[in-house]
């Protein structure tokens, strides 16, 4: 992933609700699972084993979230179990085919989750945050990123 995106995704989880934080480690599964098929197309093992990892990171995360007083989260939990054997697979057999899997699993949920996301009204679920205004300036095609109030206190509440 590069720095821009995770710069990008840095700002996305500031300003998220609790739905869009779902959302949000979706694409970065997705992104990860691309990282390690090309590095499985160019034969880069560590590369691959870096990408499962950061695979796995993301859905222990969205493990972690599940509330499991629900049906519907034994039946996620049921899916990131069946992802997590697929990835473990891909891993030992540097195989496609299991990342492909959870890739269309994965892909699914983020499809799900979009749906709920537009219905979901409820406020970012980290308070305290820097506002960041960003915009392009008369550079060329740069960037700049100007944070409101830099001497206020940084700290997050969630």
């Amino acid at each position: 992933m590069t720095k821009e995106l995770k710069q990008e995704f840095t700002l996305r989880i500031t300003q998220a609700n609790k739905t869009q934080l779902i959302t949000i480690l979706y694409e970065m599964t997705l992104i990860y699972i691309e990282e390690a098929q090309e590095a499985l197309s160019a034969d880069n093992r560590s590369e691959f084993k870096s990408a499962i990892r950061k695979i796995r990171g993301c859905v222990n995360e969205l493990t972690a979230s599940l509330n499991l007083e629900y049906d519907l989260a034994q039946n996620l939990l049921q899916l990131y179990l069946y992802i997590n054997r697929e990835l473990v697979q891909a891993s030992v057999h540097y195989d496609k085919a299991n990342l492909e899997h959870v890739r269309m699993v994965i892909g699914e949920l983020q499809k799900a989750y979009k749906k709920i996301e537009a219905q979901d009204a409820s406020g970012p679920v980290m308070g305290n945050t820097q506002t960041v205004y960003a915009g392009l300036t008369y550079g060329r095609n740069t960037l700049t990123e100007n944070i409101t109030d830099p001497a206020s206190n940084r700290g997050f509440f969630v």
